[in-house]
């Protein structure tokens, strides 16, 4: 068990038992990770800042049911990605426009920050593009970096589900994004 683990299971036993300022430091830990994943999912801030909110209070209403069978990280991100999927669900009855391109920092992973800001709003209208399951598997493993094994456990699938889920949507991504880049840019394999 990692560090930051055995201090989640402290904190959310020592919140069980009453101490409620136990529950404010579980969500100083958590909640950037959990509006990246929510922001990654909904490609919108206002849905994002909603479905980070709801995430929280559903923890807060529903932190006897945590069983300690996994970190706590990967049940909280888990019930991140069922609200971001309700609210999906929800958004597809009643459509609304999502906010202009521009609004998020560039990804600071990426070697060339000029090539990140330019390429950012077609990576995003293409993973909002992907099925809905197919984005939650990459936004886990590909954008958030987890494990195989904690995506399937956040996801409620086997592993195997995980990889198939990933690997088609990394397909769709790519036929939906084409080539972005100038061909002689790409090192081939000869």
């Amino acid at each position: 068990m990692t560090h930051r683990a055995a201090e989640d299971l402290d904190l959310v036993r020592s919140y069980l038992a009453g101490d409620v300022s136990a529950f404010d430091e579980l969500m100083q830990a958590h909640e950037d990770r959990v509006f990246g994943i929510c922001l990654r999912m909904l490609r919108d801030r206002e849905a994002a800042l909603d479905a980070t909110q709801e995430t929280f209070l559903t923890v807060f209403r529903k932190a006897d049911r945590y069983k300690a069978e996994a970190a706590f990280s990967t049940w909280l991100y888990r019930v991140a990605v069922n609200t971001c999927y309700d609210l999906l669900r929800r958004q597809r009855r009643r459509r609304a426009d999502a906010l202009p391109d521009g609004h998020d920092p560039p990804d600071a992973t990426a070697g060339d920050v000029l090539a990140s800001v330019e390429l950012r709003p077609d990576i995003e209208a293409a993973l909002q593009a992907v099925q809905a399951e197919f984005r939650g598997a990459i936004v886990l493993v590909d954008l958030e970096g987890l494990a195989l094994e904690t995506a399937a456990e956040i996801l409620g699938v086997p592993v195997g589900t995980v990889k198939s889920r990933v690997y088609r949507g990394r397909r769709a991504l790519a036929q939906h994004l084409g080539n972005l880049r100038d061909p002689s840019e790409h090192q081939r394999d000869e």
